[in-house]
């Protein structure tokens, strides 16, 4: 190995850093959200927006100027972050997102909002929400 390169990690060993990975993320997202914006806990609450499969947040109905300008700054950030932690794993962005968003989707609460599979926006109830089968 040269220095300065890092060893391939083979396929199963990536894919579990990567939840690993992803799962830290979540906790500290989910510890963000304690601290959240205003604006976005309102829309959250009031299922104006939800989390997505892909990672990142979506509008669930069409949003005000304002709410569309926080949640594209969360998004940028998540994005952000999401590269580091994919570089640091091996995996890519879209690999490590999806991870996420499936996590994330997964710490919703009843009455927050989420992509189901099939794409369509359901609100949490007191069961585990649907997921997605590309999901760990």
């Amino acid at each position: 190995m040269l220095l300065g390169t890092t060893p391939a990690i083979p396929g199963k060993n990536r894919f579990v850093l990567c939840v690993m990975s992803a799962l830290s993320l979540t906790w500290s997202i989910t510890a963000a959200a304690q601290v959240r914006d205003p604006a976005y806990a309102a829309a959250r609450t009031a299922g104006q927006v939800g989390e997505q499969v892909n990672g990142y947040l979506g509008f669930v109905t069409p949003p005000t100027a304002e709410l569309r300008k926080v949640v594209e700054d969360i998004n940028i950030k998540r994005r952000a972050v999401y590269a580091d932690k994919a570089k640091a794993t091996h995996a890519t962005i879209e690999e490590y997102a999806l991870t996420t968003g499936c996590m994330l989707i997964t710490h919703t609460v009843p009455g927050e909002k989420y992509q189901s599979p099939a794409g369509a926006w359901e609100t949490r109830g007191a069961t585990p929400p649907q997921r997605d089968p590309r999901c760990p």
